[in-house]
């Protein structure tokens, strides 16, 4: 795959020229990322230039042949509309907003769509000749600028144009975004200022404001403006200052008499509070016109940050999947800081995160992932949910746009949090963290999709969310979790009361449990309550969505989910080897949803049963079958890199329990992994005896720094320092990893302080 696009980008310069020269693929391992990986069949993964957790991200906005608009930008059998500054990763419905587009001959705005060839997209850089123009693209990036390279490969009127209304997902739906208005003023031949106003999106949220400023290296012949109505075609006029109201059309067109092999840079500075922040921004982060100095600026910042892994022995495949799974973790939360425009930050105490999108993705193994080698990172994305917190009311469960929304489950920053404190990141305020966790167990939000916990008076009051509101069971399950992470908090921070409360609630799960629900001959599984506390009809819908019981998984995933207190789910499902058959009859039955998150747990249940050969069987197999190094590698919506990061997390052969101090073994998929876990520490892992297909699969002995590890799971403190952990492999199951099973809050010693256990 590398070979291949070298030999065409070395092609592609020597027919472009030295325009293109900047394509050659970078020497750190930015090179081994394929950022196409994910982008069919669902995964929805961003392609463009980006920096780690930067906040522009210039990419293609795409519409398939018929029409049919891409939500999250790309489309791989489609035509490019035009090249947009902010988008998602892994999930769609948001943003697409100021979007450029180059064209040559007569303008037809109304149909500008081009088809693509030679697309190149490599981290901090991507490129593509639109064959209907004749014009290779080219775009880098800094935290808060674009630079566009356009190279007009023949003599022909041409065309930079830049459409403010446009943005993904547009329409009138409950989901939909809509434009709101803007304004854009042309300053010079060299430059526009403007802003365009949004509202909507998947998180349905309130307006938000994009202010632009975009200069050129060279002087247009003539600068045009236009305007229209949703409904009409869009008018080009000569006026400087245009703008429109909700729903219209507004842009602008530069103007050239382009000659064959022309260049024409463009810097585009975005901002959420002005146009003279914006070109404060492009001041500050791109004030030269060195496209190619940029763009290895920003190949360089890859490296850096892709360097916490280094493999050895690895495949060629497996480097691909490796680290473009870890560029994908490191697309989103977007870094904001100065670009509030609600309240002010400053770096150093207050950053400012958006695109939270969403915790209820993230926080099973995203976060643990940054907590391990990105501690700074983490710290400072919790710094931001705490100050989100403070001037909003509720940490998010989601948000973008600079608006909370949605709330998918429960208020799943509480277990974010817990799994900083429990891990002993340092640099946070827990006692305001613990206020805020407070307040989403106990204060009813007005908006129950926007933020805080939908249902939590009767949960509070009865021990359960009932029918009466939607998605119960899934949040009855997540909140007892919630609840668990709020009694660690209160363990730690010496609030005996609350660690008691709490730590009570967080068995609430087990009100929903009906031990005589039968299902495909096994009993016990979770079930709907009225509001008068009787058994509702039993629920058996395979995915549901927000009105419905169980969020996006169904009973098998939810019944099983109390990551607190497995040993308790094992006992109510009849004891250990009941509960192992149970798990074969979900992975055999494919009940199991390896494309979603609430099912992220379940591979290593196993443990908990004192079978981590199973463990090791499950992970290969999901491994194996769903995660390739090509277009359709993810198996589904990779969720801000969160299907990225639960792959890591498997294939280097432990997993977290999020919100604990705890990982649980699986199986190594590479012989040789060193990661990086700040402070100039290293884990290095060693898995002998390792074969290529994976049938050496089965862990017959484990040691940690050349000590015995007999335990199947793992603690944070153990590795936290670092260290070498070998793993020695078989291809029959053994002996190894019977002996105590994880922690479990049924436990003769359950893992919380004794004022939290007090009778």
């Amino acid at each position: 795959m590398n070979v291949c696009r070298t030999a065409c980008l070395v092609l592609l310069a020597s027919f472009f020229g030295s325009a293109c020269l900047a394509v050659e693929p970078p020497a750190g391992h930015a090179k081994d990322v394929y950022p196409f990986l994910g982008v069919d069949w669902g995964g929805n993964t961003f392609v463009g230039a980006a920096l780690p957790f930067g906040m522009v991200k210039p990419g293609p906005d795409m519409q398939t042949f018929d029409g049919r608009p891409s939500g999250f930008g790309y489309v791989s059998g489609g035509a490019i509309v035009g090249f947009s500054h902010l988008h998602l990763s892994g999930a769609s419905g948001k943003y697409g907003n100021i979007l450029v587009m180059p064209a040559t001959g007569d303008l037809t705005l109304d149909r500008m769509a081009t088809p693509r060839m030679d697309e190149v997209d490599h981290p901090g850089y991507y490129a593509a000749t639109l064959t209907r123009y004749n014009v290779r693209a080219e775009l880098t990036t800094t935290r808060r600028v674009a630079m566009h390279r356009y190279t007009f490969l023949a003599d022909a009127p041409a065309h930079l144009t830049v459409d403010i209304a446009h943005c993904l997902s547009k329409g009138t739906g409950w989901e939909a975004q809509r434009f709101l208005g803007g304004e854009v003023t042309v300053v010079s031949p060299r430059e526009i200022k403007g802003f365009g106003r949004y509202t909507g999106g998947w998180n349905r949220g309130g307006e938000y404001r994009v202010y632009f400023d975009m200069v050129l290296d060279t002087p247009a012949s003539s600068v045009r403006t236009w305007t229209g109505s949703s409904k009409s075609n869009a008018t080009l006029s000569d006026a400087a200052t245009a703008q429109t109201g909700d729903d219209g059309k507004l842009g602008v067109s530069f103007e050239f008499a382009a000659h064959a092999k022309q260049v024409v840079r463009a810097k585009v500075g975005i901002s959420f509070i002005s146009t003279d922040q914006a070109s404060a921004n492009i001041a500050e982060e791109a004030p030269a016109w060195d496209f190619d100095a940029l763009h290895a600026k920003a190949t360089a910042a890859w490296d850096k940050a892709l360097a916490v892994i280094q493999l050895r022995g690895e495949t060629a495949e497996q480097r691909t999947k490796v680290y473009t799974a870890l560029y994908h973790t490191m697309l989103m939360p977007a870094d904001r800081t100065g670009e509030n425009p609600y309240w002010p930050t400053d770096y150093a105490e207050h950053p400012y995160y958006d695109d939270y999108y969403a915790i209820w993705d993230t926080y099973r193994s995203s976060a643990p992932l940054l907590t391990l080698i990105a501690p700074d990172r983490e710290r400072d994305l919790i710094r931001s949910l705490i100050d989100i917190y403070k001037h909003t009311g509720y940490m998010p469960d989601a948000r973008s746009g600079n608006d909370n929304g949605r709330t998918q489950g429960g208020s799943n920053a509480n277990v974010m949090v817990a799994d900083a404190y429990v891990k002993n990141l340092a640099g946070i305020d827990y006692e305001t963290a613990f206020q805020a966790m407070l307040h989403d167990a106990s204060v009813p939000p007005k908006d129950q999709q926007k933020e805080g916990r939908g249902g939590i008076l009767d949960y509070n009051s009865k021990g359960f969310v009932t029918l009466a509101d939607e998605r119960s069971g899934s949040r009855t399950v997540e909140y007892a979790y919630d609840d668990f992470a709020i009694a660690e908090m209160a363990c730690g921070l010496h609030h005996d009361a609350e660690a008691k409360l709490f730590a009570k609630r967080s068995n609430n799960w087990q009100n929903l449990w009906d031990k005589d629900l039968e299902r495909e001959g096994f009993k016990g599984f979770l079930r709907p309550r009225n509001p008068d506390g009787s058994w509702a009809a039993p629920y058996f819908v395979v995915r549901g969505t927000w009105p419905d019981f169980f969020y996006e998984g169904d009973l098998w995933t939810y019944s099983f989910y109390a990551p607190q207190d497995q040993r308790k789910v094992i006992e109510l499902a009849g004891g250990d080897q009941t509960f192992a058959q149970r798990l074969d009859y979900i992975f055999l039955k494919q009940h199991f949803d390896v494309s979603n998150e609430p099912g992220f747990l379940m591979p290593v249940l196993y443990n908990w049963a004192n079978r981590p050969d199973k463990t090791a069987d499950v992970i290969t197999q999901e491994l194996e079958k769903w995660f390739t190094a090509g277009r359709g590698g993810i198996p589904g919506n990779d969720d801000s890199g969160a299907m990225s990061s639960w792959f890591l997390f498997n294939s280097i052969g432990f997993y977290p329990n999020s919100g604990q101090p705890v990982y649980l073994i699986g199986t190594p998929s590479y012989p040789d992994v060193t990661i990086a876990v700040g402070a100039g520490k290293t884990l290095h892992i060693v898995a002998r005896n390792l074969d290529p297909e994976h049938i050496n699969r089965y862990l017959q002995s484990v040691t940690l720094n050349g000590k015995t590890v007999e335990n199947n799971w793992l603690r944070h403190e153990e590795i936290a320092d670092g260290g070498t952990l070998i793993f020695t492999m078989g291809p029959a199951p053994s002996a190894w990893g019977r002996a105590t099973p994880p922690p479990s809050m049924s436990d003769a010693h359950p893992p919380l302080c004794s004022a939290a256990l007090s009778r």
